[in-house]
């Protein structure tokens, strides 16, 4: 029999569908519930692709001796937290607050009925003790005689948390001149973490930190980004045989990852590729995108699950034995040694992940073969270990919709196609973008899924993440219809989620549902700070309108956030990209051209540099702010480059554009 779930949009929520446990997703009639009764609620948050999330389910949410405690015990909430950011935002915040650790998922959090606040936290509890950890049922009987027997402790205790809630994000305005000193101290921060031997951040887990990167590439210092992507390409939480990253790495050689594959880092990834690493990766993981994660309506799908058959990984991993046997011998020769397989395995002890163990003119040498034949050798084995691999049974798909991801990949889309020079992936963003436009904007107004139901209002990332895809599509080709809604999603983000009074953004909008706080994010988490983009993206449009509203926010966000950027500089990496573009302009340029004229126009400035937009407007384009108004064609083409306000006199010729 199924549950309140059964008929949720979310893949997460339809998963749990089944459970014996009464689960309700997160809405009114639940919180009322809970006060009625005087019953704490079970509020548990996770995501359709996490393979922990699969392991407490199948231990204990679909065990029913568990879910009858549950059920008698609280009120079970489930909450996807792709969904419900709001809500996971809060909750892992009070959770490090409580614990004096780091949140994740699955999240368990306990709520007092009344003002649900929470009074006790953790993550994945198993079903029998291990790990360290209490099972499961102890700790829910526990927790409810907590609450039963020492509610005055319980009251104190979530008293001081509201009051720790309130001030964080809540810093003194900076009122004095804005400097450099916190990118300064970023990139010391991030040269005393870096791995010399394997790139990224020393230790495991290894994460891409893709904010960080691209302030590095912001700041002139490529080469640790360039060596960090060589090696993630190579390992295997980049999938050798399919295309495409992982989440993260579990090891610190980037070899084995947790299997889940979200939308979110394949999109931060994809330009990062395209500019600084490797074009081959970058068209490899454009084919996954479009072959696994685009619908029929454009859009893109969140993510693919970790696990299949219930074990995390089986989609993905080999035995030797099994490739031996599909390739022909010349083949597995050489894909013995270049993945890898010829060496222990790496997975688990007992099955191989596929990583470059062996770079192709090494293994030309050794057998005597030219490079370009190894290489033909392994296409044609990658060729039929992924047919081999299609007839197994796939990963889970999350196929929810969700503008603040999609604009993400549209954004580095939009980004490839232009250092690429690779039209087909501007068509690719622009499919998306239209389809978020059809059903995530409506009425003038942003929503955060392409879903009719339930109807969850847009965050603060999804305003900041669509303008920046907006901003960046305008680069690749122009339209006037995307250069509206990019100034409405501004005014937007101005009028219904800026923080008036102390500068910067709120994660939820003036009419969201109340809830016990209203974070204003600064830090990048696995994407990058929502305030950081709008203040970077506001700048960018705010220069190319000539509409000082938009810079004005901008500055109000930086100073806002200055006290953090000073305390905790290597963490606000997108916040410290637009600190950088406020006190060094970016370089705009608008090529005014006659039809005919754009190619020679888009071939001389094809290598302008690192940290130039470049708009072509042609000259039958209407409803142009009156800025792009004044920047007139001429016969041939004219452009105008400006570095923040200060604008340079007309030139006529590629070659005249100062470098």
């Amino acid at each position: 029999m199924s549950n309140r779930l059964a008929d949720a949009n979310s893949p997460y929520l339809r998963q749990h569908a089944q459970n014996p446990v009464d689960w309700w997703p997160w809405c009114e009639e639940a919180l009322a519930q809970a006060r009625a009764q005087d019953k704490p609620i079970l509020l548990s948050i996770g995501y359709s692709a996490c393979h922990w999330c699969h392991v407490m389910a199948h231990e204990s949410f679909e065990d029913s001796a568990t879910a009858a405690v549950m059920n008698d015990l609280f009120i079970c909430i489930k909450v996807d937290r792709e969904e419900r950011p709001d809500l996971d935002k809060i909750y892992q915040l009070a959770h490090q607050a409580l614990t004096r650790s780091s949140g994740g998922w699955p999240l368990t959090v306990f709520l007092a009925p009344d003002d649900h606040v929470p009074f006790f936290t953790g993550t994945y509890f198993p079903k029998e003790p291990r790990y360290g950890m209490p099972p499961f049922v102890h700790v829910l009987q526990q927790v409810r005689g907590y609450w039963d027997s020492r509610r005055s402790e319980v009251r104190s205790q979530n008293a001081a948390l509201r009051g720790f809630l309130d001030d964080v994000g809540n810093g003194a305005h900076f009122d004095g001149a804005l400097d450099d000193s916190p990118l300064r101290a970023a990139v010391e921060q991030i040269e005393n973490a870096f791995d010399e031997t394997h790139g990224g951040h020393r230790g495991a887990p290894k994460f891409p930190h893709c904010p960080e990167m691209e302030l590095l590439l912001d700041l002139g210092a490529p080469e640790r980004v360039v060596f960090t992507l060589q090696k993630m390409a190579d390992g295997g939480i980049h999938d050798q045989i399919g295309g495409g990253f992982c989440r993260y790495s579990v090891d610190e050689r980037w070899e084995i990852p947790h299997f889940e594959k979200m939308l979110y880092d394949n999109a931060q990834l994809l330009p990062l590729y395209a500019s600084a690493g490797s074009a081959m990766v970058a068209h490899r993981l454009v084919e996954w995108l479009k072959r696994e994660m685009t619908s029929p309506d454009g859009g893109f799908y969140s993510a693919l699950d970790a696990d299949s058959e219930h074990e995390e990984g089986k989609f993905y991993v080999w035995q030797r034995e099994e490739v031996r046997h599909i390739l022909d011998a010349d083949e597995f020769a050489v894909a013995d040694r270049h993945f890898g397989f010829d060496r222990p395995p790496n997975f688990e002890k007992h099955a191989w992940n596929p990583i470059v163990a062996e770079p192709i003119d090494h293994i030309a040498a050794a057998l005597n073969l030219p490079v370009v034949r190894v290489q033909e050798l392994i296409d044609s084995a990658t060729t039929k270990l992924f047919a081999a691999r299609a007839s197994r049974v796939r990963p889970g798909l999350d196929d929810k919709i969700l503008t603040a991801w999609n604009a993400l990949m549209i954004a580095g889309l939009a980004r490839a196609s232009r250092t690429l020079r690779d039209p087909s992936l501007q068509t690719l963003a622009d499919a998306a973008l239209d389809n978020l436009h059809a059903h995530a904007w409506r009425e003038g107004m942003l929503f955060a899924t392409t879903a009719s139901s339930p109807v969850i209002p847009a965050y603060l990332d999804d305003h900041a993440f669509l303008l920046e895809a907006l901003i960046e599509c305008l680069q690749s080709r122009w339209s006037s219809r995307d250069l509206r809604w990019a100034c409405q999603l501004a005014d937007a983000l101005l009028d219904r989620v800026e923080d008036k009074d102390g500068g910067g953004f709120f994660f939820t909008s003036n009419d969201h549902e109340k809830l016990i706080q209203r974070p204003k994010p600064w830090f990048d988490e696995a994407i990058p700070s929502g305030n950081g983009v709008a203040a970077r993206n506001l700048l960018r449009l705010g220069h190319l309108t000539g509409e000082t509203r938009y810079i004005d926010a901008a500055e109000r966000t930086l100073r806002a956030a200055f006290d953090t950027l000073q305390r905790n500089p290597a963490s606000c990496a997108a916040l410290l990209r637009a600190l950088n573009d406020l006190l060094h302009p970016r370089t705009h340029i608008v090529v005014r051209f006659e039809h005919g004229d754009e190619r020679g126009w888009r071939e001389g400035l094809a290598h302008a540099p690192h940290g130039t937009d470049i708009y072509f407007v042609g000259n039958d384009e209407t409803g142009l702010p009156a800025i792009l108004m004044a920047q007139s064609y001429a016969p041939g083409g004219a452009a105008y480059e400006c570095r923040g306000v200060q604008c340079l006199p007309a030139v006529f010729s590629p070659a005249d554009i100062s470098r």
